[in-house]
């Protein structure tokens, strides 16, 4: 093993490489979003400048953390290219130690960061999303941070069958909703009305839709007073059903996904993040391993930039190639673990046999 002291030497240039630029994407995200923000309120006159200022800087976490392994990965390619440019990394070779000694505390490091990442950095920008996402449907008066179409769908199960509601509006907390359109089935999925109402208010065990007409097959429209539509839903599950898997912390993902599945409805999305966000320290490593094998040329030798270039392109190939597994994932193409867990493993099987190939032949 590596010596103790070269091992903390190489592990905290490499941790202030990577600190540093967090530091400066931090700070990049947050003047771009702080000056989008300012452009924004121009049309309001309900905040002041300091207020705008405070929005954007709990709202740039969130936005930061979807970057976080290209920021490990130009990290870790500064750190080794400084060490590499001051022959420390030459001389280590020198005395015997091999690529794979030196690179174990940059490894640990990063998976370090990839477990602070997911426990404790996400829940932390999550809340401040909510937090954030709220302050801002207030202040530009639109109800949802989903865009100008603010309609909900909801699917419920419940002793009765099942049922599809759509509402224009909720407010509340998820428990009133407005302009109200629910399709109903039966326990064996046959259609038995459409039901309309202008409101509808969440009870326990049931949805209380007033201003009502019900249309059945075959029959003439009925206009009742109110209707009860029975529902296994609490308000936090409504909230939640039209809220971004990015927007739930990490350690209320599993609890979350286990309700919308009882209720009948569709919680891959929130599994398929909850396995990402468990293979973020291993996609740091990889990260990690990749910046490594397009890191350490002798600098001598030439070829830096193109070095760079092909580190910061591998990093992008393996960023899409996260995304595309992943929307397959969120599709229910792809198994969620499979689609969460691949990414991290073709970097690090990538970054290896690079290693391996140029430091063992």
């Amino acid at each position: 093993m590596i010596g103790r002291t070269l091992g903390f030497y190489i592990g905290a240039r490499f941790a202030k490489a990577c600190l540093a630029a967090f530091g400066t994407v931090f700070t990049l995200v947050y003047i771009i979003d702080l000056v989008e923000l300012l452009r924004r309120s121009g049309e309001t006159t309900n905040a002041s400048g300091s207020f705008i200022a405070f929005l954007s800087l709990i709202r740039v976490p969130a936005i930061v953390e979807q970057v976080m392994p290209f920021m490990i990965l130009i990290g870790a390619m500064a750190a080794f290219l400084n060490l590499t440019r001051k022959m420390e990394l030459v001389v280590a070779r020198a005395s015997g130690v091999s690529v794979w000694q030196f690179l174990f505390p940059p490894l640990l490091v990063a998976f370090v960061f990839g477990v602070f990442a997911t426990t404790i950095y996400n829940p932390v920008s999550a809340l401040l999303k909510e937090r954030a996402d709220h302050i801002e449907a207030q202040l530009f008066t639109r109800f949802s941070p989903s865009g100008p179409d603010t309609s909900l769908w909801i699917r419920q199960r419940s002793g009765d069958g099942q049922a599809i509601l759509r509402a224009e509006k909720a407010a509340d907390s998820g428990r009133k909703l407005s302009n109200v359109t629910a399709f109903v089935f039966d326990l064996k999925g046959v259609f038995q009305e459409r039901i309309e109402a202008s409101d509808a208010q969440l009870n326990t065990g049931f949805w209380l839709l007033t201003g009502t007409r019900v249309l059945r097959v075959g029959e003439p429209p009925e206009l009742v007073g109110s209707y009860n539509l029975a529902t296994n839903l609490t308000a936090a599950e409504v909230t939640q059903s039209f809220l971004a898997p990015d927007a739930v912390p990490f350690w209320e993902l599993p609890a979350l996904s286990s309700r919308m599945q009882e209720a009948g409805l569709n919680s891959t999305r929130y599994r398929l993040r909850y396995e990402t966000l468990l293979s973020r320290p291993l996609l740091l490593v990889a990260m990690v391993l990749v910046a490594a094998s397009f890191s350490l040329r002798f600098f001598r030798m030439g070829g830096v930039a193109r070095m760079v270039s092909g580190g910061v392109a591998a990093g992008f190939v393996l960023y899409v190639v996260q995304k595309l597994v992943g929307d397959l994932g969120g599709a229910g193409v792809l198994n969620t673990s499979l689609a969460a867990w691949t990414p991290a493993t073709i970097g690090i099987l990538f970054g290896a046999l690079m290693l391996l190939h140029q430091e063992d032949g």
